[in-house]
């Protein structure tokens, strides 16, 4: 199917980095995704924590954030150690959870590409709207079920093949879409016109499009010069609201908030800040928590919970 052929509202549509050498640009494609897990769960972080969501979560990232959990400039194996016993798992709900890390360690590292099918825009449609209740995304009593695209890093390698698959789900209902990424990749023009289209100009009371931005500090392990990308999320705002989200343990990690987001406000970002805790795991989540919830009160921030680590213990599919 061509999208750009398609009317929506009024009118048509307008139109490496590589971790461990995986390309992931070798998939790119318009008509699939590489996908590591689609599942229904409640949004458990930032500004629509617990609403009912869908999650897609993509194959693929341009950082591993090795740092978080350890001291500074120290880096995990964990990822690594668990590759080693890679043959021993077929589905990502049989992984083990990394308590130090990137937390979905799966949906970036290349020895666990083979547990990430690519899926044409009809299966991951259809699969979705079997994980939602009464298959649709507006249910009968006026609340709605969120989209919520993730990874790995969802603006990496699969922006083409995002306007099919959100018209698809539109028509059933969807009216809602959040972004969950890092903010250093530039929207792909054929996404941005249809961003435009959708949620800018005709429709926007009715669809909402939401930038959930965790710019990476370096408590995760990455430099500044690749992580805090100003510029890139100043453009995220002209085609719905964008917030940022820092995972922090530290009043050091606080401090250096404090700085990205001057530079974010430089750029033209007006959007909320919110504070969330490290922790992958429960124990180190219950440790840092109170402790960040208070940081963010002193500096008059915005506190995150991870819920799905509260009530699941961040197992996968949550």
């Amino acid at each position: 199917m061509d999208i750009s052929s398609i009317n929506v509202i009024n009118g048509p549509i307008n139109s490496s980095y590589i971790i461990h050498f995986h390309k992931i640009r070798d998939y790119m494609t318009r008509d699939q995704i590489k996908v590591a897990e689609i599942f229904y769960s409640i949004q458990g972080e930032g500004k629509w924590a617990g609403v009912p969501s869908v999650f897609l979560r993509t194959f693929g990232c341009n950082f591993t954030c090795a740092g978080f959990g350890l001291p500074r400039g120290e880096r995990t194996t964990e990822p690594e150690e668990i590759a080693e016993h890679v043959a021993d798992f077929k589905v990502y709900e049989e992984l083990p959870l990394a308590s130090t890390g990137c937390d979905s360690y799966a949906s970036w590292h290349p020895k666990f590409k083979h547990m990430s099918p690519l899926m044409s825009i009809d299966e991951i449609a259809n699969k979705m709207h079997e994980l939602i209740p009464n298959n649709t995304w507006t249910q009968p009593g006026g609340d709605d079920i969120h989209l919520i695209l993730t990874g790995g890093e969802p603006l990496l390698g699969w922006q083409k093949a995002y306007p099919e698959l959100l018209l698809k789900c539109m028509k059933n209902g969807l009216r809602n879409i959040t972004i969950e990424t890092n903010g250093t990749q530039k929207i792909d023009p054929l996404l941005s016109g249809f961003f435009f289209h959708q949620f800018t100009k005709q429709d926007k009371l009715h669809h909402k499009l939401t930038f959930s931005v965790s710019p990476k500090l370096s408590v995760s392990g990455e430099s500044w010069d690749k992580a805090i990308k100003p510029d890139i999320i100043n453009s995220y705002q002209q085609y719905g609201y964008t917030y940022l989200k820092f995972v922090v343990a530290t009043k050091e990690d606080v401090e250096e908030v404090e700085q990205a987001t001057n530079e974010y406000r430089k750029a033209g970002f007006t959007g909320y800040v919110y504070l969330m805790p490290v922790g992958g795991v429960y124990d180190q989540y219950a440790m840092n928590s109170t402790k960040v919830a208070e940081l963010a009160m002193k500096k008059g921030y915005r506190y995150s919970p991870r819920l799905q680590v509260d009530i699941w213990r961040n197992a996968w599919g949550t």
